[in-house]
C-alpha cells in the first residue's frame, strides 16, 4: 500500500502529446511541445490497437527524431505519441532475485509479474561522487583457481574479461556467478544469442546460481535501444541492492555489444562514425556506464563487476578493447590458443592484470605468484623449441624447471565449469606445486 501511495504522489498531473510527422529508415520523426520532446524522453506511439515505446534520440531543427524499442511495423505518419520527459524508471525489489527480465523490468521467465519497490530508479543512472565512495574492500573470493591467485578482485574493483567469440567467457562467469562469495548477483546478458540465453540461465547457472541472481536479457535479435537498455538497467538492478548495503557482484556479457547497439542508434541519429564506425557518442557512453559500478557511498554496499569484452577478429587493442581497458581495474586476457589445447578457462595469466594485486597479497602469497609467472614465463619463451625436440634438456636450469612444473601448472589452473576453489585452497595447490614439487 505504502508502494503505491508513493507512486501516486510521483505521478505528474501534466500530459504532454505529439504525433508522428514522418518514418525515415530506423527513425520516426514527431512534433510535439518543447516540454515534453527532450533528449532521453520517453514516448508511447499508439500502435495497432496497442502502444510502442519509443525514445528521443536527437533533433533535426524543431523536429524530434526517435527511436522504437520494438518493431516499426504497422507505426504511420499522424499516430499520436504520448510524451514523458523523465525517460525510463524502475523500482527494483528483493524478490526479483531468481527471476529473468527485459530491458524494462519486465518478466521473461513466465513466473508471474514481478514485484514492486517503493523507490524509483532512472535507468540512465550516474555515478556517485569520486570523493564521496569508500575506498576498496577486502579480497572476493571468485571461487575459480586462476583468478583467486593471479588476478585477485577487492570488494567494488571492476575487471575486463577481453576474449574472442567462443573461448569461454559466458562459462567463466557462470563459475564466478556459482563460486562468488558476494550476496547479491546482477547478470546482464546484451544481445545475446536467443538459444544461450536460457541454456545459460538453467544449464551453465543452474538453480545454485541463479537462487541469489537477478539476470537481464536482450537477445540479438532485439533493437539497438533495447540492447541498449538491457545494459543500463543491469547496472540500476546492481546500484538497488548496494544502496540495500549488499555486497553486489555485476556480471555484463558483453560491453561490445552495448557499444554496437550505441553504435546503431548514433548513425541512425546522424553522428559521423570515427574509427572502425563507431560514433563519438559510443566512447561517451562507455565511462558512465562502467563509472556506475564500484565502491558505494558511506553506508551503502559495492558493486564489484566483470564486464566481457568480445575482441574484434581476436585484435586485443581494437578501439572498444583499448577504450575499456584504460576505464577498468584490470583486464582477464582468454586466448584462442589455450582453448584449442582443450585448458578451461583459457585465461593467459601472464597477459592478464589486477591493478590491486599487490594491496591484497597475504603473507607469501605475492612471492608465490612471482614465482609461478616466472616458471610460465621461462616455458613460453622456449615453447616453440621445446614442441620442435630442438631444446637441449640440461641448457638452463630455469628452463629445464618450466618443463618438469608444465604439467602441474596446466592441471592447476583448468578448472571444469562446475568446480569451485577458495583461495585458500588454490593457494595451497600453487604452493604444493612450486614448494613442494607435488603434482
Amino acid at each position: 500500500m505504502q508502494s503505491l501511495i508513493q507512486r501516486i504522489e510521483d505521478i505528474d498531473t501534466r500530459t504532454f502529446k505529439g504525433r508522428v510527422k514522418a518514418l525515415n529508415g530506423l527513425l520516426v520523426e514527431a512534433e510535439g511541445p518543447r516540454a515534453g520532446l527532450t533528449l532521453g524522453a520517453s514516448a508511447r506511439v499508439a500502435h495497432g490497437g496497442g502502444e510502442q515505446r519509443f525514445e528521443v534520440v536527437g533533433f533535426r531543427g524543431d523536429t524530434a527524431l526517435m527511436m522504437s524499442y520494438g518493431d516499426l511495423t504497422g507505426i504511420r505518419a499522424g499516430a499520436e505519441a504520448r510524451l514523458d520527459p523523465q525517460g525510463v524508471i524502475v523500482r527494483p525489489h528483493q524478490s526479483w532475485l531468481g527471476r529473468v527480465i527485459n530491458g524494462f523490468g519486465e518478466p521473461r521467465d513466465g513466473q508471474g509479474p514481478l514485484a514492486e519497490g517503493m523507490s524509483a530508479y532512472p535507468v540512465k543512472g550516474r555515478p556517485p561522487c569520486a570523493h564521496q565512495r569508500k575506498a576498496l574492500g577486502e579480497r572476493l573470493d571468485l571461487g575459480v583457481r586462476a583468478l583467486n591467485t593471479f588476478t585477485p578482485m577487492r570488494t567494488g574493483q571492476r575487471l575486463g574479461v577481453f576474449a574472442g567469440s567462443g573461448v569461454g567467457k559466458s562459462v567463466l562467469m557462470s563459475m564466478m556467478a556459482k563460486g562468488s562469495s558476494a550476496d547479491v548477483i546482477v547478470i546482464g546478458l546484451i544481445g545475446e544469442r536467443g538459444r544461450e540465453a536460457r541454456e545459460f540461465v538453467e544449464d551453465v547457472l543452474g538453480e545454485k546460481g541463479r537462487a541469489r541472481s537477478v539476470v537481464v536479457t536482450e537477445t540479438s535479435d532485439a533493437p539497438a535501444l533495447a540492447r541498449r537498455q538491457a545494459a543500463y538497467l543491469t547496472l540500476t538492478i546492481a546500484e538497488y541492492f548496494r544502496d540495500q548495503g549488499l555486497s553486489v557482484l555485476c556480471l555484463m556479457d558483453s560491453v561490445t555489444r552495448f557499444a554496437l547497439a550505441q553504435r546503431e542508434i548514433g548513425l541512425a541519429a546522424g553522428e559521423p562514425p570515427t574509427t572502425r564506425g563507431y560514433t563519438p557518442s559510443v566512447f561517451a557512453e562507455l565511462p558512465r556506464l562502467l563509472e556506475r559500478a564500484g565502491p558505494g557511498e558511506e553506508g551503502a554496499g559495492s558493486i564489484t563487476a566483470l564486464f566481457t569484452v568480445l575482441v574484434d577478429g581476436d585484435d586485443h587493442n581494437e578501439p572498444i578493447a583499448d577504450a575499456v581497458r584504460g576505464i577498468l581495474d584490470g583486464h582477464i586476457v582468454m586466448t584462442r590458443a589455450i582453448a584449442e589445447r582443450g585448458r578451461f578457462p583459457a585465461i593467459d595469466v601472464l597477459k592478464s592484470i589486477s591493478r590491486t594485486a599487490p594491496e591484497v597479497y597475504g603473507e607469501g602469497e605475492a612471492e608465490l605468484v612471482v614465482e609461478a609467472r616466472k616458471v610460465l614465463s621461462a616455458y613460453a619463451d622456449m615453447e616453440e623449441l621445446i614442441r620442435l625436440g630442438a631444446y637441449a634438456a640440461g641448457s638452463n636450469p630455469e628452463v629445464d624447471r618450466a618443463i618438469a612444473l608444465n604439467g602441474p601448472m596446466e592441471a592447476f589452473l583448468g578448472q571444469g565449469k562446475d568446480d569451485t576453489s577458495s583461495i585458500e585452497e588454490s593457494f595451497a595447490a600453487l604452493s604444493g606445486i612450486l614448494v613442494d614439487g607435488k603434482e
